[in-house]
């Protein structure tokens, strides 16, 4: 039978929901709010609950929340930390993710988790995950049940993981004990207090910032100060952001200090806010930190409760696992439910950010350093300190409290207890992964901003990893460079089809440098974002510093 044209069809287009799934999401989701800048949020209950995201879950979602079937399931399928599977498809008993980052990998997690997929079998399944945070406890891995049960396993072997995960409990409901007593007992939130109050202005909290010259210390090193002005600067109303999503392979001091010291990165959060009259300051915490996560909404209760901020809300996000949500743009999109996807926007501040609102962004370490710089602005400008995330071929990794400006050899020898034992100090990233590789011959450079791009990378947010002779850095320019194809947004074509190219080039035995560094030149200058445009730093210092890695034709990948 010919159907006329204009005529309506018998069934309507696409998934029909069915009767079970709207049931089951909307027993989950109860009275939660339907904003759609709550989607991510909505889509780890989801996942928590059933353990991964089955397409029919998707569409009662969507139903729910009055959008696109199309516009959820991009975003479900953006993100590395959501599985979305078929209707028919059973989620997995377990999920184990273990860590495949650089540190991690020197600590056999390549084989462990080959180890730990046997030992499992039908028990659980084992994911290599790019980087989880905990790069000092190598090889790290997390283990997760449906319905929420959640455990770290450091340092473990395959016998450890899977011990852990057969004694796997889900966290208990009620939250915490908050550490807010202690921190007000040391004189915490009397600053806040004296800026509320209006016994300290703001020009005077700019001008003590400029003194003691604060910089983000999240990548850029752009000045606090200059910053909290700009925003200021633009027409209200105005939000703030705090980007705890340290993705960067290396990088692991904001776990530490949201921590060990909350409410000292919260007090410089509410000081911005008051700073810039936002009324709603969103905190963006990494995925692969769940129990942290568990921790930070205590003691958020115990401030609102405490009534320390009467007129900013505060809200706390969760992650789904993309590197490049670490960039500001990026995680900005993320806040709003979608795909983190880079904006073009200017270097300083996006007019529109947040919900087109002016938005300051502000990285957890430099909220943590705010009190010292307001508070004794000659003394934190004197001697600027700073945390190193260090790991690698040390042998007391973790996170250290020393001079901007510490040399790599005085991190080694006075702060991480020397070298491992049977390593030699051979090369270092400074930055992570894309602050790029130098060799022990550069251990004198001061680690503080600009001091490594004359010789091609960036010190960035001070994630350090530390190599010696056993390691094989042209398999680790392979190792880096497949990263960043991976966590690629895909937006531009430059950063989606240059990082795989590099990947085939760097994965030859004969290197071509003219075309890597082309390669690489094109990538720098046509990227939307950081990532596209910092990646050719592990092929081009590697080049430039260890030009001998060309002879050798072989690597251990």
């Amino acid at each position: 039978m010919v159907q006329e044209k204009g005529r309506a069809r018998g069934l309507p287009k696409g998934r029909q929901v069915d009767e079970t799934s709207l049931a089951e999401i909307r027993t989950l989701l109860q009275d939660r709010d339907l904003r759609r800048d709550l989607l991510i949020e909505h889509l780890h209950l989801v996942q928590d609950r059933y353990g991964h995201l089955a397409k029919r879950h998707l569409a009662a979602l969507a139903e729910i929340m009055r959008l696109p079937m199309a516009e959820v399931y991009e975003v479900a399928t953006f993100y590395a930390h959501f599985h979305v599977a078929e209707d028919d498809q059973p989620a997995p008993p377990a999920l184990v993710r273990i860590c495949g980052g650089p540190c991690c990998r020197m600590a056999g997690s390549a084989e462990l988790a080959a180890r730990t997929a046997e030992r499992l079998g039908a028990d659980g399944q084992v994911e290599v995950a790019p980087c989880i945070g905990r790069c000092d406890r190598a090889p790290a891995a997390t283990v997760t049940k449906p319905g929420g049960a959640f455990a770290l396993v450091d340092g473990q072997d395959a016998e450890g993981i899977v011990q852990t995960l057969r004694s796997l409990q889900p966290l208990p409901e009620t939250l915490p004990p908050a550490t807010l007593d202690a921190y007000r007992a040391k004189g915490g939130y009397l600053l806040l207090h004296d800026c509320l109050t209006g016994r300290r202005s703001r020009d005077s909290v700019l001008d003590a910032l400029d003194a003691g010259g604060l910089r983000g210390l999240g990548g850029a090193g752009f000045p606090t100060g200059r910053k909290w002005r700009a925003v200021l600067g633009q027409p209200g109303p105005r939000l703030m952001a705090v980007n705890a999503d340290e993705g960067e392979p290396g990088t692991f001091k904001d776990r530490h200090l949201l921590s060990t010291d909350p409410h000292r990165v919260l007090e410089g959060m509410l000081i911005g806010a008051w700073m810039v009259e936002a009324k709603d300051v969103y905190i963006y915490l990494r995925d692969e930190y769940p129990d942290l996560h568990r921790n930070l909404r205590a003691e958020i209760a115990a401030v609102t409760e405490a009534g320390l901020a009467p007129d900013v809300r505060i809200h706390l996000r969760r992650g789904a696992g993309a590197y490049v949500c670490g960039e500001e743009s990026s995680m900005i999109e993320s806040l709003e439910g979608k795909r983190g996807l880079p904006r073009h926007r200017p270097p300083l501040v996006a007019e529109k950010g947040l919900f087109g609102h002016p938005t300051l962004v502000n990285n957890v370490e430099t909220l943590w350093w705010v009190r010292a710089a307001i508070e004794t602005p000659e003394r934190y400008g004197k001697v600027p300190l700073r945390f190193y995330s260090v790991s690698g071929r040390v042998a007391e990794p973790g996170v250290k409290l020393a001079p901007a400006g510490v040399t790599m050899r005085e991190l080694i020898e006075e702060h991480c207890g020397g070298m491992a034992p049977g390593h030699e100090f051979r090369a270092y990233l400074p930055g992570g992964a894309s602050g790029g590789i130098f060799p022990a011959s550069l251990g004198d450079l001061p680690m503080d901003f600009g001091s490594f791009q004359p010789h091609g990378g960036f010190i960035g947010s001070a994630g350090v990893m530390v190599l010696s002779q056993q390691d094989d850095l042209k398999a680790l320019a392979v190792e880096l460079t497949r990263f960043f194809a991976e966590e690629s947004c895909g937006q531009c074509t430059p950063c989606r089809i240059g990082t795989h190219k590099a990947v085939d080039l760097l994965s030859r035995p004969d290197w071509d440098a003219d075309l890597l560094e082309e390669l690489g030149q094109v990538m720098a200058d046509g990227s939307i974002c950081g990532l596209g445009q910092a990646a050719p730093n592990v092929w081009r210092t590697l080049m430039r510093h260890f030009p001998q890695e060309f002879e050798r034709k072989e690597m251990a990948l």
